[in-house]
């Protein structure tokens, strides 16, 4: 008899701990935090930032599915749709919103909240787009990191004129639904005057629009274009490449990812360690830290690539001190 009672319960025992393994797993499932991703980009576009992201995540000992969980919103270049996208994520209580893809989503993210940590990778300007009142002590719910893309343009115009020295009109395009277009439009005439040259202003927020906007050079006998940091250009590199390499223009961006796709030079710091960092930061605001008490990040490296095939291509002889200043030259 004391054999059989010990058997059973040895059995309530073991039926009770069986019975118990799907409460811990599902609270065990509770307890991971779910950050909110939402981009103003597409996904097939944008899986090498997002791979960087994963690693600055990473380096703070959080791994998606592991001890974290990741939502993401893909506006795929249409900005409108970028507050239902936050409100979405909002709902789902997520622990930090990362505001991928530029100042839009950033800007979108900040309208929604201000109590929610909020991330952002890839943003020009950040105090004069309203984000945060200063790099060094941004306050509030919201830091990440600048990639300074206005001053960039200026030096891109810079680098294309000593590349195309005959040039009198290099053209700037931008989009006009992106935050950052005033920023661009109002130093244009700056640089313009700097570098002696006309800088127009092409407009472009469709794939459309960018047909119009290169068939546009050649009416303003534009010797080059210059091509800012902006998401839906980012996410519409490959077709920009095509036209510039179809309408026989000389491009500079400030991204590296276009020179991949055929453009002629790129002057920038590194997209995808952009994404890494504010990964680094995501990490830690999951471990308790503010945004109040994270700078602003900024770029501490800009390097220039230049593909030379497409030198050749379009019959550009590259000045040898243009050549000598290029950390990366793909041929």
């Amino acid at each position: 008899m004391y054999f059989t009672q010990l058997k059973r319960r040895e059995l309530i025992t073991l039926l009770g701990t069986a019975a118990a393994w799907p409460f811990a797993a599902r609270a065990q499932q509770q307890a991971m935090s779910t950050i909110g991703f939402v981009s103003s980009r597409a996904p097939a576009e944008s899986a090498g930032v997002v791979e960087a992201f994963r690693r600055g995540l990473s380096e703070t000992g959080f791994a998606e599915g592991q001890n974290l969980a990741v939502a993401f919103r893909w506006a795929e270049g249409h900005y409108d749709r970028l507050p239902a996208l936050v409100a979405e994520l909002i709902n789902l209580r997520v622990a930090v919103l990362f505001a991928a893809g530029g100042p839009p989503s950033a800007l979108a993210a900040k309208k929604a909240t201000n109590t929610i940590p909020i991330v952002f990778s890839a943003v020009s300007d950040p105090v004069q787009l309203g984000l945060v009142p200063s790099l060094n002590r941004p306050g509030g719910n919201v830091t990440g990191m600048s990639l300074l893309n206005a001053e960039l343009v200026a030096k891109s115009a810079q680098l294309l004129k000593e590349t195309v020295p005959a040039a009198a009109v290099i053209a700037l395009l931008v989009n006009p639904s992106g935050p950052s277009a005033e920023i661009y439009v109002t130093q244009a005439p700056t640089t313009a005057r700097a570098l002696g040259i006309q800088i127009p202003v092409l407009k472009a927020s469709t794939e459309h629009d960018l047909d119009e906007a290169f068939a546009a050079l050649r009416k303003l006998d534009a010797a080059g274009l210059v091509v800012p940091a902006e998401p839906f250009f980012d996410s519409q590199r490959e077709r920009i490449a095509a036209l510039a390499a179809q309408h026989a223009v000389p491009m500079i961006s400030n991204l590296r990812e276009y020179v991949m796709a055929g453009g002629l030079m790129s002057y920038g710091p590194s997209l995808p360690d952009s994404y890494r960092r504010a990964g680094i930061y995501v990490g830690r605001v999951l471990k308790g830290e503010k945004p109040a008490d994270l700078p602003v990040m900024q770029p501490s490296k800009f390097d220039l690539v230049i593909n030379t095939k497409t030198a050749e291509t379009l019959g550009l002889k590259l000045p040898d001190r243009v050549l000598a200043l290029a950390d990366e030259v793909i041929e």
